[in-house]
């Protein structure tokens, strides 16, 4: 009898659950970009990315429900079309990775916040706390 090695994974799921997704092996840091794009997109003060190799996401069950919205030329930005929720983005000069919204992902999670990016672009009304991580100015309207 032969044994399967156990592989770390994954869960995921927008806010009505139509959308599920697994992620095989371990996750990256998660990146917290600050441009308008993403504010705009989140609703939020910032967007909180996983990059995930394509070939290690696998949708469990809601693919059908998936929508995306070109932000600007070459980026998607997928969400669930019942919910509204962001799923996940990509471009097509990685067509091979995919950034995943971090808050889609079923706790509990070890992951730690590797950078802060687009700085410059920050909202004025959440300031960006001294947490000792990478800062990457840039601005993306």
């Amino acid at each position: 009898m032969t044994s399967k090695a156990t592989t770390e994974h994954h869960l995921g799921a927008c806010l009505c659950g139509g959308v599920r997704y697994r992620v095989l092996g371990a996750l990256a840091a998660v990146q917290v970009c600050h441009c308008a794009q993403c504010r705009r997109a989140q609703g939020s003060a910032f967007a909180t990315n996983i990059p995930v190799a394509k070939r290690d996401l696998e949708f469990l069950c809601g693919e059908d429900l998936l929508r995306s919205f070109e932000s600007s030329p070459g980026k998607e930005r997928v969400f669930c079309s019942r919910c509204g929720s962001p799923v996940l983005s990509r471009r097509t000069s990685r067509p091979d990775v995919v950034r995943l919204r971090a808050g889609l992902l079923e706790e509990p999670l070890e992951l730690k916040v590797d950078f802060h990016f687009h700085v410059d672009n920050a909202a004025s009304w959440w300031p960006i706390e001294d947490d000792g991580l990478p800062r990457y100015g840039g601005s993306l309207t």
